[in-house]
């Protein structure tokens, strides 16, 4: 009885799952083409207020702005998380190693409001100290996004060096190849869709942050977030929905045309040789 009962109650919490995930979204894009001011009456449809977003300034640097510190954080992120992953799978049991491991998880963990925190006095003391940097920016919501985006990078790559095989390296390294050769022809080609899972995946934390770019921003460097946020708590405009919409849009079309790829791949991989001869 319960054997039977248990797939239909998955079904109908998996539904409730995704209704509490996706409704208020498809609302939030019903609602970017309504005619009135009001978010929450429909009077009509109209694309007015996207034409009013490629007027609005602030949303649209505030969004360019955000793009370009996550691409920045995203590649710093991924620079420093490659090298923390291959000190923490390669090197082997060096001393203070579970200090590394440690200090590359604890920021996974922890509150943002304790790292924006702890990063704004940081800021301002290397400020005090070296007179870099002057005042809050780019440059300081980069480095903050990079510092908890690096240990998101270094899980995934030493989830995927964990299962590297490493005899592939010695047969390389046995025909005459040097280190680097190793690791750029051998090692790199492996490791690629975890680097690309990696960047995207702190590209997105960093466009998505909030708390902490709150603390280490300053005049004029506004995020996304941080305007989105300002204008909601005087009402949610109909600009934000749009802007919302096509963000959505964008990420719904990169996730379809990555897996249309990897379908192919799969589907290129599974190949039987009998195929291959007839073609």
């Amino acid at each position: 009885m319960m054997r039977s009962s248990l797939p239909f109650a998955a079904k109908i919490i998996a539904i409730i799952g995704f209704a509490i995930l996706y409704v208020p979204v498809t609302l939030m894009i019903i609602y970017s083409f309504n005619a009135g001011k009001l978010t929450s009456v429909w009077s009509g449809f109209s694309t007015k207020w996207y034409v009013a977003l490629s007027q609005n300034d602030q949303l649209l640097s505030a969004l360019f702005l955000s793009i370009i510190i996550a691409a920045g954080a995203a590649t710093l992120s991924l620079v420093l998380g490659t090298l923390m992953a291959l000190s923490l799978e390669r090197i082997g049991r060096f001393r203070l190693r579970w200090l590394l491991a440690f200090l590359g998880l604890a920021p996974l963990v922890m509150p943002e409001v304790v790292t924006g925190l702890s990063l704004l006095l940081l800021f301002i003391g290397m400020e005090a100290l070296f007179g870099w940097p002057s005042g809050r920016g780019i440059d300081t919501i980069m480095i903050a996004h990079a510092t908890f985006g690096m240990c998101f990078v270094s899980v995934i790559i030493q989830a995927r060096l964990a299962d590297f095989d490493n005899s592939l390296e010695e047969a390389a390294a046995d025909l005459g190849a040097g280190p680097l050769t190793v690791f750029y022809t051998v090692t790199l080609p492996v490791i690629a869709p975890a680097l690309i899972a990696g960047w995207l995946l702190a590209f997105t934390l960093s466009f998505d942050d909030l708390v902490i770019a709150s603390f280490v921003s300053g005049p004029g460097s506004s995020t996304l977030p941080i305007t989105v946020f300002s204008s909601v708590r005087l009402g949610v405009t109909p600009e934000v929905n749009a802007i919302a919409t096509l963000i959505i849009s964008i990420a719904s079309l990169a996730v379809l045309v990555a897996s249309l790829f990897m379908s192919r791949l799969i589907l290129y991989g599974h190949r039987s040789p009998e195929t291959d001869t007839d073609t």
